[in-house]
């Protein structure tokens, strides 16, 4: 990471904007909401949203997408002078890949306190010692907006989950037979 490096907390409100556009794809697709892009030098290079169950992949989160998509549009696994935007603090898996890509930073929304690899549940991209490379890291950017998102999808996918239990122990629910 450069040490010149200056953060401009305007454009990373804009940025994480692109990414909870992201996110909202995920949301109509069902999909965890969680959106990314990728920034080199002002220009959004690469846009990930979360398709884990679209794919059917478990790899399938919106950094890995992003990163991978940054990968092919710089030719270069390296994606120095790069900032991350993800409106969800990584999880391990990403924060390694994140590392093994070597983005300057990582910008996040809300944190992610019980399994969070950028601080809020251990903190990868910052390691000490470090793994091949460091990572400076920012959160709680469009926190409130990145949170209420993930909020009312939890909330509607459990108010679905109900609605299928109550009809499926309806009166027109087959009965169970007695061994």
């Amino acid at each position: 990471m450069s040490e010149d490096l200056i953060i401009d907390l305007a454009s990373d409100a804009y940025f994480m904007g692109q990414a909870l556009r992201e996110a909202h794809k995920a949301y109509a697709a069902e999909e965890v909401p969680i959106g990314a892009v990728v920034v080199r030098e002002g220009e959004i290079i690469a846009r990930g949203w979360n398709q884990v169950e679209t794919l059917r992949d478990a790899t399938a989160h919106a950094e890995m997408l992003a990163l991978t998509a940054a990968q092919n549009r710089l030719e270069d696994w390296r994606l120095e002078k790069c900032i991350l935007y993800v409106t969800k603090e990584p999880c391990p898996m990403c924060a390694g890949a994140i590392v093994h890509c070597r983005p300057e930073r990582v910008v996040f929304g809300c944190p992610d306190l019980k399994a969070g690899a950028a601080g809020g549940w251990i903190n990868l991209l910052e390691s000490n010692p470090p793994l091949n490379h460091r990572c400076e890291a920012t959160g709680g950017v469009l926190e409130d907006e990145c949170v209420e998102l993930l909020q009312r999808f939890f909330r509607e996918a459990r108010a679905k989950t109900a609605a299928r239990r109550h009809r499926d122990s309806g009166p027109d629910a087959p009965l169970l037979e007695s061994p």
